[in-house]
């Protein structure tokens, strides 16, 4: 008994708060990373003086391409790194395989990178509209666990 170890897909269930923090700081690292590409993108200078051209549609493309490829980085290249994007690595959460508590891979995280951008588009609305207690649901095979302190 003392050789067996608690996998990760056994571990505890992380609260709600901690997910939900671990998703705001990951949507403002992608929110902050777009409006800067934005602006950077909405900034000409002319004969030495500084132009401001926010309404320019190179600004918009910079900012939601940024936005989105920070997301892309985040949440799958660093995740599949280091089991964890950047939200959950400060909350103390990491993802896991569901069936065994082993490394995610990379089309299971694509996937659910996408169905992030699903349930924000479908089920959030919803959520907001009819204040409903829906938690967000792990998908594709993984899900979030806590990560365990070695000491």
């Amino acid at each position: 008994m003392a050789n067996q170890q608690r996998t990760p897909a056994r571990g505890a269930t992380p609260a709600q708060a901690r997910r939900v923090t671990a998703a705001v700081i990951d949507a403002l690292a992608a929110l902050v990373c777009g409006l800067a590409a934005g602006a950077a993108a909405g900034v000409k200078v002319v004969d030495g003086v500084v132009e401001l051209r926010p309404q320019s549609p190179t600004v918009l493309g910079a900012a939601l391409g940024a936005a989105i490829g920070l997301s892309f980085v985040n949440h799958v290249l660093l995740t599949l790194a280091a089991r964890a994007s950047l939200g959950k690595l400060l909350t103390g959460l990491r993802v896991v395989r569901t069936p065994d508590g082993g490394r995610p891979r990379l089309f299971r995280l694509i996937g659910r990178w996408l169905f992030g951008f699903y349930w924000m588009v479908v089920f959030v609305p919803i959520h907001l509209a009819t204040d409903s207690d829906v938690e967000q649901q792990d998908s594709v095979g993984l899900r979030m666990v806590r990560r365990v302190t070695r000491s």
